[in-house]
């Protein structure tokens, strides 16, 4: 059986700097201080956590939406989910919106909170320290 994990965050940046910070390589592996590897293009691949995800762009839509076919090196071969970032200008910077339907149920929880600990945490401290 398969779920679905859906988060809100509020980060206090602009949407295009919150999709930067996805989709641009550099940026990716300074705020998670791991490895990344993103395309930017439609069907272009990307991994990151030095290769523990990993997939490809779905849909790129600039400063806006990112979609993309998404697993992680320890799910059962050729499974993925797919994953939704809508980022929206909000009063104190941008309001993401994420979602991931398809996950393994045995890995829910883990996965859950593994965006929660590896990404939102991790980007409100980049931000925090940028704006330093």
């Amino acid at each position: 059986m398969q779920k679905i994990i859906k988060q809100k965050v509020v980060l206090k940046a602009t949407p295009q700097e919150v999709y930067e910070m996805l989709m641009d390589s550099k940026k990716h592996s300074a705020f998670t201080g791991e490895p990344a590897k993103i395309s930017g293009k439609v069907g272009g691949k990307f991994t990151a956590y030095s290769g523990y995800a990993e997939g490809k762009n779905l849909e790129l839509v600039e400063g806006k939406k990112i979609v993309q076919e998404w697993r992680a090196s320890d799910w059962e071969e050729g499974a993925y989910s797919k994953v939704t970032f809508t980022l929206k200008k909000s009063k104190s910077g941008t309001e993401l919106t994420f979602t991931q339907s398809g996950v393994p149920q045995d890995q829910y929880k883990s996965i859950g909170t593994g965006w929660k600990d590896f990404y939102w945490t991790k980007m409100k401290e980049y931000i925090a320290n940028k704006a330093k």
